[in-house]
């Protein structure tokens, strides 16, 4: 997937930069990244503006944390499937991310 396709200007207007949400509780969550063929998804709540998003990845253990544009982009799921960006995915509290992913995990 191209970058533009990725992370169109729109949303990379609209995502605070990095530490901008910090003192905020339950920030917003802008945008999902995920592969159609594995289990893990990208959540971007920040970006530097170059390559890198600060957000909660679910992945094996999932946390927040800081995840790269250029590895999105780069990176293949189990089947060479690349990353997709959730198109019908709206601003979500980041605690009803987090709820849903430990729900998944701990049942």
């Amino acid at each position: 997937m191209e970058i533009h396709n990725l992370l169109p200007q729109e949303l990379r207007a609209r995502l605070p930069q990095i530490g901008a949400t910090a003192e905020q509780e339950n920030p917003l969550v802008l945008a999902k990244f995920f592969f159609p063929d594995f289990h893990w998804t990208w959540y971007a709540i920040e970006f530097d503006g170059i390559d890198t998003f600060y957000g909660y990845v679910d992945g094996d253990f999932p946390e927040l944390g800081s995840f790269s544009l250029r590895e999105l982009l780069e990176t293949r799921g189990a089947y060479g499937c690349t990353v997709e960006r959730d198109l019908y995915f709206q601003d979500t509290p980041l605690q009803v991310i987090q709820q849903k992913a430990e729900a998944r995990i701990f049942g």
